[in-house]
């Protein structure tokens, strides 16, 4: 009798371990106030190096996915990620997004990223605080701010395909 005790006792605990491991790799959701935001933008602007085009600033770093806020006072290379989605979220500014086409002066960056001058044959679209789009990978995108003064996005990295992807029928 003690002995099937211990064994309940051994397997009650390695479930609620389990359970409990289980909760804790849940995160919790992240918020971040208009306050926070515009702070971010402050130390973004401060952190800027020289002339550098873009100063990104980390949202949420939750493997696999990636959220920052990105300050771009100036013109920046085309990019193409080959592996991720990116979802943009402009928070600020105006300015436009090519989309599509072709790099020009295409280099690459690491393994998963391939960089340009500009894009060739793309779709231009018009951008204003609260517009969102969202570039598949491989994709070649551009972000160019427009009206004298930065763009700051939000943008998302989104590895693509995703696990599971496309549903079996």
């Amino acid at each position: 009798m003690r002995m099937q005790f211990l064994a309940y006792t051994f397997a009650a605990t390695i479930a609620a371990s389990s359970a409990f491991a289980q909760a804790a790799a849940v995160p919790p959701a992240a918020f971040m106030s208009d306050k926070d935001i515009m702070s971010l933008v402050d130390k973004a602007k401060a952190d800027r190096k020289g002339d550098a085009p873009v100063t990104a600033e980390p949202i949420l770093l939750l493997a696999p996915y990636r959220a920052q806020l990105e300050y771009r006072p100036g013109n920046a290379p085309a990019a193409v990620h080959e592996k991720d989605a990116e979802l943009m979220v402009v928070l600020q500014g105006t300015g436009d997004i090519v989309t599509g086409g072709k790099l020009v002066d295409e280099k690459r960056v690491n393994a998963n990223n391939l960089t340009g001058s500009s894009i060739e044959g793309g779709t231009s679209h018009k951008v204003v605080k609260g517009d969102t789009i969202l570039i598949p990978a491989n994709s070649p995108h551009q972000v160019t701010p427009s009206g004298g003064a930065p763009i700051v996005l939000m943008t998302m990295h989104v590895p693509y395909p995703p696990a599971g992807w496309p549903p079996a029928n």
